[in-house]
């Protein structure tokens, strides 16, 4: 790169825009460990009792139009500096992403929300994204999606991550545009969501001359996967807009190859729903995410 742009060497990057950078022999460790100790102190969380996970099983999160108001600002500034942070802590992506729905009027039921997710990572702040030098270079994906699970407008969540080996390099949460009127819709939806990012990954690794054609597209439901393989079913699917038809079309080309998997092993899952601790931890392992120090 020096033979082609002006440039000085300041040395290994260790730190960069609150992302830092522990590089070794066996891989590499991201981590915003200082971030997380920043805003905790700068929303004074510091000394807050911890949880073991970002938020209940039973959240029972909604509009809550007759609870008491809160600063709408504090609560977006909150929100804000909590989605800096999963860019390395992908575990609490899904907390965030629902917590930020209620931004334009805040409660104090939704601000009691937000500080137990501080209070997560009060009790885990070194949690990171451990990237392994030793692993396989295979290029799979997950999806999966929850049914109507806002309560807000009972519009369901599309949750998808993608590995190379068992290395996350992306994650996806938002909740779906329309509400959908089965579980098989929902999780359509999630796939086809899942099968776009799978294949922009797909053509920025072949820039660098890797060609990942046939990804492994990994889906818990069997209707979903028999939509897509069967394109004789079509009063069944009138009611699925068009746009996301196209994943039948990347199957039939073989750019990917839809593989059920329990839903105990769709690591998409938790992109989706809240769970109990034990669950939660062993999500949060299988995706790469601990402290490797």
């Amino acid at each position: 790169m020096k033979s082609k742009f002006e440039m000085s060497n300041m040395g290994e990057l260790s730190f960069f825009l609150g992302l830092q950078v522990s590089q070794r022999e066996d891989g590499i460790y991201l981590h915003q460990t200082k971030y997380a100790q920043d805003i905790l102190s700068k929303y004074k969380m510091s000394d807050s009792t911890t949880y073991g996970t970002p938020i209940p099983v039973n959240h029972g999160l909604h509009p809550d139009k007759d609870g008491k108001d809160v600063d709408s600002r504090l609560y977006s500034g909150m929100i804000g500096s909590l989605m800096y942070l999963t860019a390395s802590r992908p575990g609490i992506m899904f907390a965030v992403c629902l917590c930020s729905r209620f931004q334009s009027q805040p409660k104090e039921s939704h601000m009691i929300a937000v500080k137990r997710i501080f209070r997560y990572l009060k009790g885990k702040p070194l949690l990171g994204l451990w990237y392994s030098k030793q692993q396989s270079f295979d290029f799979k994906a997950y999806t999966d999606s929850d049914y109507g699970g806002c309560n807000l407008d009972r519009k369901s969540t599309s949750g998808g991550c993608q590995f190379l080996g068992d290395r996350l390099v992306s994650w996806q949460c938002k909740k779906q545009s329309t509400v959908s009127v089965s579980t098989c819709e929902a999780e359509y939806i999630a796939a086809a969501s899942g099968c776009s990012q799978t294949l922009w990954i797909q053509q920025q690794l072949r820039d660098y001359g890797l060609n990942f054609t046939g990804t492994t597209l990994f889906i818990d439901n069997n209707a979903t996967m028999s939509i897509i393989n069967n394109p004789v079913k079509h009063s069944k699917t009138k009611h699925i807009e068009i746009r996301h038809h196209f994943i039948r079309d990347c199957a039939e080309k073989h750019l990917i190859e839809l593989v059920k998997v329990h839903t105990d092993d769709n690591l998409a899952d938790l992109f989706t729903k809240a769970f109990d601790r034990s669950r939660f931890e062993h999500l949060v392992n299988l995706i790469g995410m601990f402290n490797p120090e």
